[in-house]
């Protein structure tokens, strides 16, 4: 899965891997019991917006622009949605929340937003 679809990285492979590492972390969090702690209300919003932000801006950083890039993307959303399913669905620990959905696809927004500035290619810069 290299050539067209990923950028010209020194190491694609690894980053791809890595990237898809953090969006097995993000799948596992989102369906084992939460931790025992309090955050204030809504809070959750801001945990799911910033890990699905992150997850778009390191796509950004992984894939070309284009067809791969939009495909990373769509599929982020889908992943966020599907997993607010399979919390209610699959879990006794968890709710399905379309607020949270909501949060995470305008984390895939926000990240996605990075491939329109400067910081688009700074893996590709800094010699990832």
């Amino acid at each position: 899965m290299s050539g067209p679809l990923l950028k010209p990285l020194r190491r694609p492979h690894l980053w791809l891997g890595l990237w898809l590492l953090a969006l097995a972390v993000v799948c596992v969090a989102s369906l084992t019991p939460p931790p025992p702690m309090d955050i204030p209300k809504h809070g959750d919003k801001v945990e799911h917006l910033l890990a699905y932000a992150v997850l778009a801006a390191a796509a950004v950083q992984v894939f070309r622009p284009g067809r791969a890039l939009w495909i990373a993307g769509i599929g982020l959303v889908l992943m966020g949605v599907g997993l607010e399913i399979a919390q209610g669905a699959l879990t006794r620990t968890r709710m399905a929340d379309p607020a949270d959905a909501l949060a995470n696809t305008a984390g895939v927004l926000l990240g996605m937003a990075s491939a329109a500035t400067g910081l688009r290619d700074l893996l590709l810069r800094r010699g990832g």
